[in-house]
């Protein structure tokens, strides 16, 4: 379920992780756009100094906007702060609009260095690569990444990916194999090709196939779409689509007059699209997810956090963009946790490459010393440490969890 909900533009690209967004969250300074969540409460007991951390994300923009980041990183800022800080650290959280444009994601980047943030940390911009070789040169990581698009993300030896980007999809196969699904079709939001690869590999690996039909980026009447996917004894549906377009799919779905369950990623295949059809449209379609339910105990620190500290309530946070920089900043905090040296960027990079991450309930256990490439991964996915999805269901135009043990996917793409 979506705790906060999102209202307004609709102006996002949610085939990567859904409805994400919140308003602006405090003043901007100049083009460039920040705020700073340093300031602690008076409960606050850090006494060890102050650690400057930055988040990037796309808001001011006319593109895909994921304010959701911007508003996570703040509440995270004060909650920990209230909590005594990091490992006794007091968090000063900045957040820097990339704006969407390589231009805006180099001047993030550059502030960064020049205040000498420890990390940047649970960002997501389109414009990694305009982002990284600055910090690289810096020796300042990249840290907690929900959704690595870019090589350089996948490649820098200061990039952390955290989240199964682009792994859910592979997790949508295994589940509807799983679920004895006699013929899969994958509706493939144009732009998201990328995809296509891993799903294909994971269908022949489990001894199925799987075709493709492309969807246009623009909401619009997809009946012809609906029609070539759902022919022909189709009965299961894999949909990496965008929310705006695919609550257009819903019109013409509704309308077939026979059951095909949908399997969609976590945020595009949310409740606001799940209301624009009947019940019995969607009942028993199932989510491949990033990250466990926001209801389950896991989070309840996160859920208490954007009630107390007013996260804005017209967005959504059970997202790839939202829980996923609440996960982030969790796994820098346990390894600022364990570091005895002065923490510094340098020292915080040596740390980040020889950490274990063990937050249960959050993400899988990760070994960030042993990248995907270096155990066997594919070389275009070196950096990823996270091959892990779980499973929600809809039941009665509601999102329940399905499984809450992360089930690792990654042999599945090769």
């Amino acid at each position: 379920m979506a705790v906060h909900r999102r209202g307004g533009r609709q102006r996002s690209r949610r085939w990567l992780w859904g409805a994400t967004l919140v308003v602006a969250v405090g003043a901007l300074a100049g083009s460039v756009g920040l705020w700073s969540a340093a300031a602690a409460p008076k409960q606050a007991k850090a006494s060890k100094g102050t650690l400057t951390v930055y988040t990037f994300t796309d808001v001011d923009t006319q593109g895909p906007q994921y304010k959701n980041i911007a508003e996570t990183a703040r509440v995270y800022g004060r909650w920990a702060n209230a909590h005594g800080g990091v490992a006794g650290y007091k968090l000063n959280v900045k957040f820097c609009d990339a704006h969407g444009t390589p231009t805006g994601a180099t001047a993030c980047a550059r502030k960064a260095v020049a205040d000498k943030a420890v990390a940047v940390i649970g960002s997501f911009t389109f414009t990694g690569d305009a982002i990284v070789p600055v910090l690289q040169k810096a020796r300042i990581a990249y840290f907690g990444l929900c959704c690595a698009l870019s090589p350089t993300e996948f490649h820098s030896p200061v990039s952390f990916p955290t989240g199964n980007q682009p792994l859910y999809a592979v997790g949508l196969v295994s589940r509807a194999v799983k679920d004895g699904c006699k013929k899969m079709v994958g509706v493939i939001i144009q732009g998201a090709e990328i995809f296509e690869p891993f799903m294909t590999n994971a269908a022949k690996n489990l001894g199925k196939s799987i075709s493709y039909v492309s969807l246009p980026p623009t909401a619009q009447d997809y009946s012809p779409q609906v029609a070539q996917a759902t022919s022909g004894g189709t009965d299961c549906l894999l949909m990496i689509v965008s929310e705006t377009p695919y609550i257009a799919w819903m019109g013409p779905f509704s309308q077939l007059g026979h059951y095909v369950r949908m399997y969609g990623p976590q945020g595009n295949l949310d409740e606001k699209v799940i209301a624009a059809a009947p019940h019995s449209v969607t009942n028993g379609d199932v989510i491949s997810a990033m990250f466990t339910s926001l209801d389950l105990p896991a989070w309840k620190d996160y859920r208490a956090a954007l009630k107390q500290y007013k996260a804005a309530t017209t967005e959504y946070y059970d997202t790839f963009g939202g829980q996923g920089t609440w996960a982030a900043y969790l796994e820098f905090a346990q390894i600022i946790g364990k570091m005895k040296a002065r923490v510094t960027n340098k020292t915080f990079l040596a740390a980040a490459n020889k950490a274990k991450i063990h937050l249960p309930g959050i993400v899988p256990d990760m070994d960030l010393s042993k990248p995907w490439g270096k155990v066997g991964g594919p070389d275009g996915l070196y950096r990823l440490f996270n091959r892990s999805v779980v499973f929600n269901q809809v039941k009665n135009g509601k999102i329940v969890p399905l499984t809450v043990k992360f089930q690792d996917v990654g042999n599945l793409a090769k």
